[in-house]
């Protein structure tokens, strides 16, 4: 019998197209995803978030440096507009089924409101949060309307009762919300 190089190399190239195959598929169903880059409103850079999309909802982590220690209130806002020095063109918190403010608040909570953040002694501060039922770009609830959507952290903590932006002071530092 005589031995065939085309027969040789094709278990190499089935393995090949196998791994081809099995990435074009990873890639069309990987779960949908967005970011924002914080900055102060000099422009400073301040941190990220990453949201994720998955069957339950968002999972948001937030990454803060160059921050004041202690507790900062942190929210997703309605508007994809960060507008320093106080940023107030992000609008209130992310509302979309008009609930009132804070996890404590009986006629609570807004799908923006997030637990505060601890910022340490140098500065950097970080949080995971879970939000049931919100969607990036699809069905009821998309963080990604026409008019965008900013993560927001404010200068003190949030008393996450008090409608509606539980006096958690000024917003400094804004990252508008882009799909990836």
């Amino acid at each position: 019998m005589r031995f065939s190089p085309l027969l040789a190399a094709l278990p190499l190239a089935l393995a090949v197209s196998a791994c081809a195959t099995t990435g074009s598929n990873t890639a069309s169903t990987a779960a949908p995803m967005a970011g924002a880059k914080l900055m102060a409103g000099d422009g400073a850079a301040r941190g990220e978030a990453t949201i994720t999309e998955a069957a339950d909802g968002l999972h948001v982590v937030v990454k803060a440096m160059g921050v004041t220690p202690g507790l900062h209130a942190v929210h997703v806002h309605t508007t994809g507009l960060c507008t320093g020095p106080d940023f107030t063109s992000a609008g209130g918190h992310w509302n979309p089924t008009g609930r009132q403010h804070g996890k404590d608040n009986p006629a609570g909570m807004h799908m923006g409101d997030m637990p505060n953040m601890l910022a340490g002694p140098d500065g950097t501060g970080e949080i995971e949060y879970h939000i049931a039922g919100g969607t990036i770009r699809s069905g009821a609830t998309p963080l990604l309307d026409a008019d965008g959507a900013a993560v927001v952290i404010h200068a003190q903590a949030d008393d996450n009762k008090s409608d509606p932006a539980g006096n958690a002071g000024g917003r400094i530092a804004c990252g508008v919300i882009a799909a990836k």
